[in-house]
């Protein structure tokens, strides 16, 4: 209720678009943002358009709709937040970015990702373990294993969650904020992982506390703010601070270094190496301390922790420790390379979005392709 209602009150404001960031917000107009929007380029109006439209001039807008937005019964108890702006926009005309169908294999999806939950909880005892507190008695692979399966569980039971509601609401015409548009294995940075673990209150924060507090100006001191705010509305428990403070303290290292990397420009083969093994090592470390400040925070609280620790730090657990962390390693470069192949000139043309336009067979254009040649300008009949 408090989120839904600031919303409503701040939004009434302003009509102009904000690029969220966790490093700050750029304002821009309308029309950029129609240039630069897939789904506004196919004629659609996507979430930020709405949540940006000015409707404070608008008739319709009284107090009975904003007690309608309120208590919304789809996004009421669980969300994803959506802010009263867009919420008011697809009264009228409901939502055209998702068709039937696409509605349709959106529950689809849904029901395939329950089944998946369902077997977990027969087959997999991660919870079990922990509640009971068996899992002071395995071993370092197997402490593991359940932390591991326990953050997986996690994350799909949020996802259940918060998709089923976002499935409602869709059904019924409105559009909300995917929570969680990534899975959590596919997340190699702390500043990726809260945008993809609860994306609507994310943008959230960042819309009413990050960029108020000074944005990226005064980044180092506004995370420390944020994140105890997070563990406050979540509840009132040490274990919840405690994983606000231990994400804050590893926050900072990964700040600094991308700080310094867009610094720092690589004009050599070797700096880029250098740049990439650096990235990935701070990518292992960051999963390592992402993951453990998660268990402590909701699974195995403070009290836990310092056996945790002390279980990979043992003569038999660092073993473990080093195959965990090259393990993340691996995957951490492998995910940079996936990157930097998915934007190469190789796959420029994308079949999944219609309005990509076909790569010519000869460029006609300095900038219709980065490696044209002198002899792609030349009339090979008048040699002109």
């Amino acid at each position: 209720m408090f989120v839904q209602t600031t919303f409503a009150v701040d939004d009434l404001h302003g009509s102009r678009l904000a690029v969220d960031d966790l490093h700050g917000s750029l304002l821009v107009n309308a029309e950029k943002h129609v240039t630069r929007c897939s789904l506004c380029k196919l004629g659609k109006t996507c979430y930020v358009v709405r949540q940006e439209k000015d409707i404070a001039s608008d008739s319709s807008c009284s107090f009975s709709l904003y007690l309608c937005y309120l208590v919304y019964a789809p996004l009421y108890l669980a969300g994803p937040i959506i802010s009263f702006n867009a919420f008011a926009s697809q009264l009228d005309v409901p939502q055209n970015t998702h068709s039937v169908k696409d509605v349709a294999r959106y529950g689809l999806r849904w029901l395939f990702s329950f089944l998946l939950m369902e077997l977990m909880t027969q087959f997999f005892y991660y919870n079990a373990f922990v509640i009971s507190g068996l899992w002071r008695e395995l071993s370092p692979v197997e402490i593991f294993i359940i932390g591991y399966g326990v953050l997986n569980f996690m994350w799909l039971k949020f996802l259940l969650l918060w998709r089923y509601f976002r499935f409602w609401s869709l059904v019924n015409g409105i559009e909300t904020v995917e929570n969680m548009p990534n899975c959590i294995n596919n997340c190699y940075s702390l500043e990726t992982f809260w945008k993809t673990w609860h994306a609507s209150f994310n943008r959230w924060l960042i819309r009413y506390m990050y960029i108020p507090l000074g944005g990226s100006r005064r980044k180092f001191l506004n995370v420390w703010v944020v994140f105890t705010f997070v563990a406050v509305w979540h509840d009132l428990e040490w274990k919840l601070l405690s994983w606000a403070w231990l994400t804050c303290l590893f926050f900072m290292p990964e700040m600094l270094l991308k700080s310094a990397s867009n610094a720092i420009k690589v004009q050599s083969a070797f700096g880029e190496f250098l740049l990439r093994e650096l990235k990935a090592l701070s990518g292992a470390v960051t999963i390592t301390c992402l993951m453990m400040a998660n268990l402590a925070g909701y699974v195995i609280g403070p009290s836990g922790l310092s056996l945790f620790v002390s279980s990979f730090l043992s003569k038999e657990g660092l073993p473990v420790l080093g195959g965990v962390f090259f393990s993340f390693y691996v995957a951490d470069v492998s995910h940079q390379g996936l990157e930097k192949w998915g934007t190469s000139p190789e796959v420029w043309e994308d079949p999944w979005i219609p309005t990509t336009p076909a790569r010519p067979a000869t460029p006609v254009a300095p900038v219709m392709h980065p490696n044209m040649r002198v002899s792609d300008l030349i009339n090979l009949e008048s040699k002109e």
